[in-house]
């Protein structure tokens, strides 16, 4: 609980930083709030993160993306927010270092991933899924997927705020939203090798400054 608490008070504070405090002219504000209820974040630690983010003491966070590739050839992404990057590239390079990868150099593996806004809504919201799909192309949407009572709405990174507002205008409820970085190439593993990455992750997903972290291993059974 306290680790997502952290992940997303950094959210905040980026989203804050980027498109000021209001959630109603910011879409990344809206959607980390939205992230902070997926988690159960009290709203007064909520509020409290977003006022100490516009104050002059707020700490000075940045993103930063880092690229390597962990064992059996699996490009990884990792995305961070920082108010130390001396710190934080040495602890990824660490951790890339002692589970069988390496740390590369920017635009070493970023170009395998295409960064992705996604949006659940649950089915009861859209009467008529044809219809819909119709309207929201022109919001962005480039695809639509079921996944149980949910659709999935995906569409470029930069069309997260078009799309969100058309959903709001459309009075349909973002169950949930975030953005992904879709690989556009999947490596089959074995058994033991898929062990050996998801140690790497699991490891490199310890640290509170990593927020995300994405790979181009098959995960499909």
């Amino acid at each position: 609980m306290a680790k997502a608490f952290t992940r997303v008070g950094r959210q905040i504070a980026l989203a804050v930083k980027s498109g000021g405090p209001d959630p109603n002219y910011n879409p990344r504000l809206r959607l980390a709030v939205q992230n902070a209820k997926a988690v159960n974040m009290p709203r007064a630690n909520v509020d409290n993160a977003i006022k100490k983010a516009t104050s002059k003491d707020s700490e000075n966070y940045e993103e930063v993306i880092y690229e390597g590739y962990a064992p059996h050839g699996i490009a990884i992404l990792v995305e961070t927010a920082t108010d130390n990057t001396t710190r934080t590239v040495a602890n990824v390079r660490h951790v890339f270092s002692k589970y069988g990868g390496s740390l590369g150099t920017s635009g070493s593996v970023s170009y395998m991933f295409a960064h992705k806004a996604v949006f659940v809504v649950a089915k009861s919201a859209i009467a008529d899924r044809d219809e819909f799909e119709l309207e929201m192309i022109d919001a962005g949407l480039e695809d639509i997927r079921e996944e149980e009572d949910m659709y999935l709405l995906t569409a470029d990174f930069s069309d997260f705020g078009t799309l969100n507002k058309a959903l709001e205008d459309k009075g349909i409820e973002i169950q949930e939203s975030k953005f992904d970085r879709v690989p556009s190439m999947l490596k089959r593993l074995t058994d033991e090798e898929v062990e050996d990455v998801i140690k790497l992750i699991e490891k490199m997903e310890e640290d509170d400054d990593v927020q995300n972290v994405f790979h181009t291993m098959d995960m499909s059974e």
